[in-house]
């Protein structure tokens, strides 16, 4: 499973932060990140999205896409978006509409399967270059603590290679475990000092050596008592995890909350297919690999249309 570190993966040089001067918050936390990750300010972009809302349509989408590729240097590999809402463009993610095109389709019949990524388990490190898509994420500002907090976890984790566990939580919600044939084997991964964990349960309790944690529940308990290590990555299989300011089903923003790096849920519903959300076994061996955390789950994901990610992009606990 585990290589030397891609030295191609993604730097700050290449990633691209893009931000809402109608919002004061995105402003201060996308300043904040330029700053803590050495973002060369030629690599801000300046967009008005006024009002906040959670879903853009095709036109205003088309719109913010034009003005922020327009700044952008072929050198550019991947956007970071600083903010929570918009997170929609009709039925597909910002993240989604933004890297691989508007797929309209698809708001037809949602729960269809949707546009394959070309960069899904891919090994390149330069997707713009060797795909013609850049990558991007958000990089939630509800609050501006909580945003420091997130960005510090990312930046500690190029530092040290900590001592970790990958759990794999097979649910009794049955048809939320679609995921759970493509579960690692459990066991070490000594070059790492990794130990993958499979159990049978509806949460984990008290647990402080988090580096990947992913289930299938509409709604995961004890969140509140667990410790994510600088870096970690979590997501659950659920219908609407992407919708990031719905209480209908818990938020993905719940796992940045939990002190996890990064995070992923679709924002309409998109039926269990695997396809639509990280493969376990693809994420875990791209980010052991040394990829960043937006590198990793992207390449994680084979149908992305409906899902978007959210974090801070250049985590990279197993780069060396």
């Amino acid at each position: 499973m585990v290589r030397q570190a891609d030295a191609s993966a993604l730097r700050a040089a290449q990633l691209a932060l893009v931000i809402n001067d109608d919002d004061p918050l995105s402003v201060e936390i996308g300043e904040y990140y330029r700053s803590a990750r050495d973002v060369p300010a030629q690599n801000v972009v300046h967009v008005r999205i006024p009002n906040r809302p959670r879903r853009l349509n095709a036109e205003q989408f088309r719109l913010l896409k034009e003005q922020i590729d327009a700044k952008l240097e072929p050198h550019i590999q991947a956007v970071l978006m600083v903010w929570t809402a918009p997170y929609a463009v009709e039925c597909n993610s910002i993240t989604s509409a933004y890297t691989l095109g508007l797929d309209s389709a698809l708001c037809q019949k949602p729960c269809d399967p949707s546009r394959p990524s070309p960069y899904f388990n891919a090994v390149s490190g330069l997707p713009f270059k060797d795909h013609g898509m850049r990558l991007s994420m958000l990089l939630p500002t509800e609050s501006v603590a909580a945003a420091k907090a997130l960005i510090g976890r990312g930046t500690a984790s190029g530092f040290s290679m900590p001592t970790a566990s990958a759990y794999y939580l097979t649910t009794s919600e049955t048809p939320r475990n679609s995921r759970a044939p493509f579960f690692p084997k459990a066991g070490p991964v000594p070059a790492r000092k990794l130990t993958i964990k499979q159990i049978q349960a509806d949460s984990i309790e008290g647990q402080g050596d988090i580096m990947i944690y992913q289930t299938g529940m509409a709604r995961v308990a004890k969140l509140d008592t667990l410790r994510f290590l600088p870096g970690a990555l979590a997501d659950h299989l659920t219908s609407t995890g992407g919708d990031l300011l719905s209480d209908g089903q818990m938020s993905s923003l719940r796992w940045l909350d939990a002190g996890a790096t990064a995070s992923y849920g679709t924002v309409t519903e998109p039926c269990n297919y695997w396809q639509k959300f990280p493969q376990p076994t693809v994420l875990l061996r791209q980010y052991l690999q040394g990829n960043t955390a937006i590198e990793a789950y992207w390449k994680s994901v084979a149908w992305p249309a409906q899902g978007v990610f959210i974090g801070e992009p250049l985590a990279a606990p197993y780069r060396r």
